[in-house]
Formats: C-alpha cells, sequence, structure tokens
C-alpha cells in the first residue's frame, strides 16, 4: 500500500487538540502509512479503505485509543485489543498512555491495520445481538404493559433507538432511578425520538 494524503479538515482537527496531540499525529502517521484515506467523522480522524471505516484515533483523560470498526473479527495476536465498554460489540481498541508506547509498538499496529483492511475485504460481518437479546428493566416492561400507544411507538423505532434506551433504563441498581428515567424519556420515544437525539 502507498502512503495516502492528508486532509485538511484532520489538520484543523490536530491543531485544536489540547491533549494527547503527538499521540495523535503518530497514530495518524501509521495509518497514512498503511495507505488509508483519511477523513473526519464523528468529529474524529477516520481511517477509511474503498469508502468502509477501519479504524478511528480518538482521546479520553487516561488514554488516547485506535478503535478497530471490525475489531472483534481481528486474531489479536498480541493481545493488544481491548472492547471499551461490555455493550460494544465489533469495535476493539488498543489504547496507548504515552507516544513511545506508540512508537514501541508500531509494527504490530501496522499489521493490525493490514489485518483489519483484509478483515473489511473479506466481507465478514460481526454477529450483532438482537434487541430481543437485550434485558429490559421490570419497571420498562410495566410500562410497555399498560400502555399500548408507548409499545407502538418503541416498536417503531430504530432497532439501535431501541438498545439505546433498553442499557439506558437497565443500568441502575435502584427501582427508583431506572423509574425516573423511564418517566423523563417516555415523551421521546412516543415523539419517535432516540436517547441521544
Amino acid at each position: 500500500m502507498t502512503k495516502m494524503m492528508k486532509n485538511s479538515k484532520v489538520d484543523a482537527f490536530l491543531r485544536k487538540a489540547e491533549k494527547w496531540r503527538d499521540e495523535f499525529e503518530k497514530l495518524r502517521t501509521i495509518a497514512l502509512d498503511c495507505g488509508l484515506n483519511e477523513e473526519l467523522k464523528w468529529g474524529k480522524p477516520c481511517y477509511t479503505d474503498h469508502s468502509k471505516n477501519i479504524v478511528l484515533i480518538h482521546g479520553f483523560n487516561d488514554y488516547c485509543a485506535l478503535l478497530f470498526f471490525k475489531g472483534a473479527l481481528m486474531k489479536d495476536a498480541g493481545g493488544l485489543l481491548i472492547q471499551q465498554t461490555r455493550n460494544v460489540q465489533a469495535g476493539r481498541q488498543v489504547r496507548f498512555a504515552n507516544l513511545h508506547e506508540i512508537g514501541e509498538r508500531e509494527a504490530i499496529l501496522k499489521a493490525y491495520v493490514h489485518e483489519a483492511v483484509e478483515v473489511e475485504r473479506s466481507g465478514q460481518k460481526t454477529a450483532f445481538k438482537q434487541t430481543a437479546d437485550f434485558p429490559v428493566a421490570d419497571e420498562f416492561r410495566k410500562k410497555l404493559d399498560e400502555s399500548p400507544r408507548l409499545k407502538a411507538a418503541f416498536n417503531a423505532l430504530t432497532p439501535g433507538r431501541q438498545r439505546a434506551y433498553l442499557l439506558y433504563f437497565a443500568a441502575p441498581k435502584q427501582s427508583k432511578t431506572r423509574e425516573s428515567r423511564i418517566e423523563k424519556n417516555i415523551g421521546k420515544i412516543l415523539d419517535g425520538v432516540g436517547l441521544n437525539d
């Protein structure tokens, strides 16, 4: 693969980066050296192959990361891939605390990028859990049973929006908190709006 061109939108993103700038620059160089196209998606540097997302660079308080969109399908020969949260199904991160860690792993990171491209080109798909596989908080199940209108509105939402609500409603340990979350969002569900819309 040949090294690809830098994207001016990513240049602007990096100029504004207050944290992880050097680390982002190094990860950018690795992705471009692997022949990926550079774009800015979701406000982050994203690297694609034939318009298919391969990796994304993003930063958090304690670490920055290279996110492999189909990391769950990769072999992970170096044991570096991390599932960001238990609800993330396909993506996997390689995390870094400093620039030195990226430099030490540059060769294996390039191998991972090439593997990720091959996974995407092969057409492999992640077997996603269906909405029915997600837990439904008892409090929300009761509301759905009591209101056919709410049930119809919830069922009309996209599967992703349904899952977001189910995870959000089921997360609190206390019933009172679950009930409060549900009550605050019933209007949004009835309006056909997602949790984060």
